[in-house]
């Protein structure tokens, strides 16, 4: 594999190519943190890009260079892991990103919407994940995992999501000591509120936003977070891109928190 410390000079962390030559696999790609990842993957030089989401045509609005597979369909589809397994031979990188929100307490949440959100958010990881270990082989590689702060502190109201959350995480840490000893390295990155389409769907923010809008809705949400601000898709692709890279090369196992103090 092509080391990540190859084009970085005196800490300069900017316009380096230390993806070049390399694949990667992500999910949830369309839109949000996926997005911006597969963008600045394929701005750090991957040359071979595999991007799955359900919704094809924001696949199709990424432009980007390179040999880009659009694969749509649900990561929980087992039959789509099996089709595209054979394809990702080789692979080098993964991102485990897909997933969907849910409301409401637990005594009213209704066993088809628990069983929809883990469909989604830990069966789609786990054969992500899964498809991913074994394509990489074993000449390494790396895979991070996009869990929540949700899965570390409790947060009333969306408990389908921070259990899920919480289960993606220690998934990571179990890959991790399962496939060290092949070089590859996997982690989980841990945010807390961002901004990005993954709020539309609940009720209270449509509400909020149908009030005062949605800038003024994500303003007051951001202010239960010490730095008062929702990071941006691009600031996380920054912190995941890293763990990928060679730059991270002796960090395995790990969650990292990336939420603007919301955990202190």
């Amino acid at each position: 594999m092509i080391g990540a410390a190859r084009g970085l000079s005196h800490g300069v962390m900017t316009h380096h190519q230390d993806f070049a030559g390399r694949s990667a696999l992500v999910t949830g790609a369309a839109s949000g943190i996926g997005a911006a990842c597969a963008k600045a993957l394929a701005a750090r030089g991957a040359s071979r890009l595999f991007l799955v989401d359900v919704d094809g045509a924001g696949l199709d609005r990424l432009d980007l260079p390179g040999d880009v597979h659009r694969i749509v369909g649900s990561v929980a589809d087992e039959a789509l892991w099996h089709s595209l397994e054979p394809r990702l031979t080789g692979l080098d990188h993964a991102l485990v990103n897909a997933g969907i929100g849910a409301g409401g307490p637990i005594a009213s949440i209704s066993l088809t919407e628990w069983r929809r959100v883990m469909a989604v958010n830990l069966d789609g990881a786990f054969l992500t994940l899964a498809t991913a270990l074994r394509a990489m082989g074993d000449t390494g590689g790396s895979a991070v995992v996009v869990a929540s702060v949700t899965g570390l502190k409790p947060v009333p109201g969306i408990g389908p999501y921070g259990v899920s959350k919480a289960a993606v995480a220690h998934v990571a840490r179990i890959a991790a000591v399962e496939n060290a000893g092949k070089g590859i390295r996997v982690n989980a990155i841990a945010p807390g509120g961002v901004d990005t389409a993954i709020w539309e769907s609940g009720e209270d923010f449509q509400r909020s936003v149908a009030a005062i809008g949605r800038d003024a809705t994500i303003r007051a949400m951001a202010k239960t977070t010490p730095l008062g601000r929702f990071a941006t898709s691009e600031e996380m692709a920054d912190s995941i891109l890293y763990l990928l890279s060679d730059a991270a090369s002796n960090i395995t196992g790990h969650v990292m928190v990336s939420d603007g103090g919301f955990t202190l």
